[in-house]
């Protein structure tokens, strides 16, 4: 397996709507696929409510078809990206921590049994959906870690647990310790980002965001190839043998 910069294995998205995954870490999820690492979506919500204004300007919208029309949107944008999906259908705005909820992401995690774990950031006061997405994710990874949940499937060990970045970092307290050169993909991400018509007026800001953070890559010590970046916050320690 080629190792990469967020980690060596499969590597699982937890979004909290269809959309969230392909804004904020289309990128890492690209990268991750071009280097024969296994990719996993799961979307906790269609983002049928809160996040599809766009559909709800059309005449004769209902919640049936909403939800189907960003099934298709993210499965579509999964593909371009090299990723498998899934949908749990829990429903957004709000979104709510049922057990079954907990019960589906800690299945999850333990069945994909990833190398790192990428979510949303623990604070978002502009979307809890988002917030509360977080903690589920690091409940359901405590719980896949315990020997004694669910004997009949393995515990899984530590995997790093990385927050991508939110519309508004500074309102989040978003600090990022890990700039991603996504430069050989970003292609691919503005692909994948033009098929969410839902939320189309996003595809301009997270295009000059991977170009912003590819600025701050390279004035933080990185080659001077890289053009496009994502931004990354680690939750956990990253264990190694050498200081660098």
């Amino acid at each position: 397996m080629a190792a990469s910069p967020v980690g060596r294995g499969p590597v699982l998205v937890v979004s909290a709507h269809a959309a969230d995954f392909v804004w904020r870490a289309g990128g890492a999820l690209a990268l991750s696929a071009s280097r024969g690492q296994p990719v996993h979506v799961l979307c906790l919500t269609f983002g049928e409510r809160g996040e599809s204004q766009a559909l709800w300007k059309q005449p004769g919208m209902t919640l049936e078809r909403a939800k189907e029309t960003r099934r298709d949107e993210a499965r579509r944008a999964a593909e371009i990206l090299g990723a498998e999906i899934e949908f749990l259908d829990a429903g957004d705005y709000p979104l709510r921590a049922t057990d079954d909820l907990h019960d589906h992401v800690t299945t999850t995690i333990r069945r994909v049994d990833p190398a790192v774990i990428i979510t949303h950031p623990a604070r978002d006061p502009y979307n809890l959906d988002h917030s509360l997405a977080h903690e589920i994710v690091l409940r359901a990874r405590m719980v896949a870690q315990a020997a004694g949940h669910d004997p009949q499937t393995r515990p899984i060990g530590a995997p790093n647990v990385l927050q991508f970045e939110p519309h508004q970092p500074e309102q989040c307290g978003f600090v990022p310790n890990l700039l991603l050169d996504v430069s050989t993909v970003f292609d691919r991400k503005i692909e994948a980002m033009r098929i969410m018509g839902a939320q189309s007026h996003l595809v301009a800001y997270y295009t000059d965001l991977g170009l912003r953070r590819g600025v701050q890559a390279v004035r933080n010590g990185g080659d001077r190839s890289i053009t496009h970046a994502e931004a990354f916050q680690r939750i956990f320690p990253v264990v190694g043998g050498e200081l660098l």
